[in-house]
C-alpha cells in the first residue's frame, strides 16, 4: 500500500514537474553561457576572399571592410582571445563582374574550435567592381620646358606603345601612358628609363589602372654645337653560313649618310655601323633592310635605314678519290687489255657535293669504240655528277691493248 501510495505521488501532475525540470536546465544552461559569454569591441578583423576566390576578370573597386565586433562563447577561461583568434571572408567566386555591385555575406569562423562565434557585425557588406580587361595604348613623352639655347630634338620612347589593364571604366578613358622626363640645362642627351603614368584625354591620371611594361627608354638627343658630317655605312654582319656555304660578298645602298651632332661627338667617327644582319645558316643570299646603329645623341637625316644585301657562295676544295675503269663502246670481237684496273681522281667542287660522293664506289671511263688492234694511249672520261668536275687524273692516260677475239670453231660434223 506504501508502494502504490509512492507511485501516485511521483506521477501527480507529471507534466508540470517535467516542465520545471525543462525550465530549470534551461535556466542554468543560461547561467552558465551569460557567465562565460564574451563580447570584442573595436576590432580590426580583416575581411577576405574565401578560398574560392574571384572570377579572373573582376576587379574589386572599394576595398573590404573589417568585423569590429564579435560576442562569443568560452568555455575556459585560460584561452587568450584577441582579432588574431578569428578570421573572416566573403565568397566572390558567383559574382557577375557586369553587375557592377553586390551585397555578399560575411562569414566569420575562429581559429580554435573551442569557440564558439555568437553574433559579429557586420553581417553583410555592400561592394563595387568591374570588369578586369586591357588594351594597348601609345607612350607619350613630356619634356616639360625646354632650357633655352638647347636644340632639343623629338624624344624616341622604347617600346612606344604598351599595355594598360584595370576596371573597365577606368582603361576606357586612358589617352596615353605618360613618361614625364626633364632635358638637362647643360645640354646633356636624355637616354634612360622613365615610369610611366596613365593618363586621360586632360592629363588626370587614372587609378587603379596597371601598365605594362611599368617604364620605357626614352632617349631625346640634346645639341649645344650642331654640325653635320658624311659618313660610310658598316655593315655589321654577324653568325655564319650553312656549312658548305661562305659569305662572297657585302653590297650596301646607299653607301654614305649624312649625320648630325655635336662637333665633338662627330670628329669620333670614322663610319655609320648598322644594326646587327644575322647570317647565321643561311644557305642564300641574305638581304635586308637595317637601321643605323648611330651613338647616343648623333642623328641620321632622313629615315636612318641602308639597305644591306650579303651574296653567299659554296665553298669550293678538291678530293682525291680511288676509282675503277670501265669501257665506253667496247666491240664484242675485240679484247681489250688495260694497263691498270685503278687510278686515283681529284675532283673539285663544293664541299657539301663532295661530301655526298664520299664513300661510294666510284668508276671513270675509257673511251674504245674507234680503237683498232694495237696499244693506245687513252684519256680518262668522269661522268660527274652536277657541281663536280675533274680536276686532275693519276695516271692521265691508260694503255689499251685491243685485240681480234678468237674465232670460235664448231665441231666436225659426223661420217
Amino acid at each position: 500500500m506504501t508502494v502504490k501510495r509512492a507511485v501516485a505521488f511521483l506521477v501527480r501532475n507529471w507534466p508540470l514537474k517535467l516542465a520545471a525540470v525543462v525550465l530549470a536546465s534551461v535556466l542554468y544552461s543560461v547561467f552558465v553561457l551569460t557567465q562565460n559569454t564574451r563580447q570584442l569591441d573595436s576590432l580590426s578583423i580583416p575581411i577576405r576572399p574565401s578560398s574560392a576566390g574571384q572570377p579572373a576578370n573582376l576587379v574589386l573597386l572599394t576595398n573590404l571592410p573589417d568585423v569590429t565586433r564579435v560576442r562569443y562563447f568560452l568555455p575556459d577561461e585560460a584561452i587568450r582571445v584577441d582579432s588574431g583568434s578569428f578570421q573572416a571572408t566573403v565568397d566572390l567566386s558567383r559574382l557577375d563582374p557586369k553587375t557592377g555591385s553586390a551585397s555578399v555575406l560575411v562569414d566569420l569562423a575562429p581559429i580554435d574550435p573551442r569557440i564558439q562565434v555568437l553574433e559579429y557585425s557586420p553581417r553583410r557588406i555592400n561592394i563595387t567592381f568591374d570588369q578586369l580587361v586591357s588594351r594597348s595604348v601609345p607612350v607619350r613623352v613630356d619634356q616639360g620646358q625646354v632650357p633655352a639655347g638647347l636644340d632639343v630634338r623629338a624624344p624616341v620612347a622604347t617600346p612606344s606603345t604598351v599595355t594598360v589593364t584595370g576596371p573597365a571604366d577606368a582603361v576606357r578613358r586612358v589617352d596615353v601612358a605618360l613618361a614625364r622626363v626633364t632635358v638637362d640645362p647643360n645640354g646633356v642627351d636624355v637616354d634612360r628609363q622613365v615610369e610611366l603614368i596613365p593618363v586621360d584625354a586632360v592629363g588626370e591620371p587614372l587609378r587603379p589602372v596597371e601598365v605594362q611594361p611599368a617604364s620605357v627608354r626614352v632617349q631625346i638627343p640634346v645639341f649645344t654645337n650642331s654640325k653635320t658630317r658624311t659618313l660610310p655605312v658598316t655593315p655589321n654582319v654577324t653568325g655564319a653560313p650553312a656549312p658548305g656555304f661562305e659569305i662572297a660578298g657585302v653590297t650596301v645602298q646607299p653607301l654614305v649618310v649624312t649625320v648630325q651632332g655635336d662637333a665633338d661627338q662627330l670628329a669620333a667617327l670614322v663610319g655609320a655601323d648598322t644594326e646587327p644582319i644575322s647570317v647565321s645558316g643561311a644557305t642564300r643570299n641574305v638581304s635586308r633592310e637595317v637601321a643605323l646603329a648611330l651613338p647616343t645623341g648623333v642623328l641620321p637625316f632622313g629615315d636612318g635605314t641602308v639597305n644591306v644585301t650579303i651574296t653567299l657562295r659554296p665553298v669550293t676544295a678538291t678530293r682525291t678519290f680511288s676509282a675503277g675503269i670501265g669501257l665506253l663502246g667496247a666491240r664484242a670481237d675485240r679484247t681489250y687489255a688495260l694497263s691498270t684496273n685503278q687510278i686515283l681522281v681529284t675532283l673539285g667542287g663544293s664541299v657539301a657535293d663532295l661530301d655526298r660522293i664520299a664513300g661510294q664506289a666510284f668508276e671513270v671511263q675509257v673511251e674504245v669504240g674507234g680503237l683498232e688492234p694495237g696499244k693506245h694511249d687513252v684519256k680518262i672520261v668522269a661522268n660527274l655528277p652536277a657541281g663536280l668536275a675533274l680536276v686532275g687524273a693519276s695516271p692521265p692516260t691508260i694503255v689499251v691493248t685491243v685485240a681480234v677475239a678468237p674465232t670460235t670453231v664448231g665441231p666436225s660434223p659426223s661420217p
